[in-house]
């Protein structure tokens, strides 16, 4: 039974190597903001607005134990998912994990060049979304940094580099 939860900041790339190793291993990959918002038939925007961080961070976390029980599986989990309850320790209970960790720069112009809305982020200027990136990521980095395993993801602006990447995660996991 395969299954790994990618963690990391938003505009890490947990979205993008996630597809790519799940394709290479032959496993389901599974966006946990994406199966939240299927089953709740609302974007992640218009949950936040409507029940707040707090209640949203509940549904995150209950969504994340029923697809965490899912086999042969890669997950994506959102940028907070491992800063609230014990979300991190039961991930690391359920799957393997890899923190796909990036400096603030790569993340700002990933996020800047990225179609999603991202509710922490709107209204804010460019030096606003920098400042807040920083901040957010000094907080969050010790539960990050409590993943199975770190992949440095600095460089993901090519296929190529996504490859890498693939290759280097399962070099890590020796799958």
């Amino acid at each position: 039974m395969n299954r790994i939860i990618l963690i990391g900041y938003m505009g890490a790339g947990k979205t993008t190597v996630g597809k790519a190793l799940a394709q290479e291993l032959g496993l389901s990959f599974y966006d946990l903001d994406w199966y939240i918002e299927e089953r709740f038939r609302k974007t992640v925007p218009h949950l936040f607005a409507e029940k707040g961080e707090e209640g949203f961070r509940e549904i995150e976390q209950r969504m994340l134990h029923e697809v965490a029980e899912f086999e042969d599986v890669v997950i994506s989990a959102g940028g907070g998912t491992p800063c609230f309850f014990d979300n991190i320790d039961y991930m690391n209970q359920q799957a393997k994990t890899i923190y796909l960790k990036a400096c603030p720069d790569v993340l700002f112009q990933h996020l800047k060049m990225g179609k999603t809305e991202r509710p922490l982020l709107k209204g804010k200027s460019e030096e606003e979304v920098k400042l807040f990136i920083q901040e957010s990521l000094n907080k969050r980095e010790p539960f990050y940094q409590k993943a199975q395993y770190t992949l440095n993801v600095d460089l993901l602006e090519s296929y190529e580099k996504i490859k890498d990447s693939v290759r280097l995660i399962r070099e890590l996991l020796n799958i």
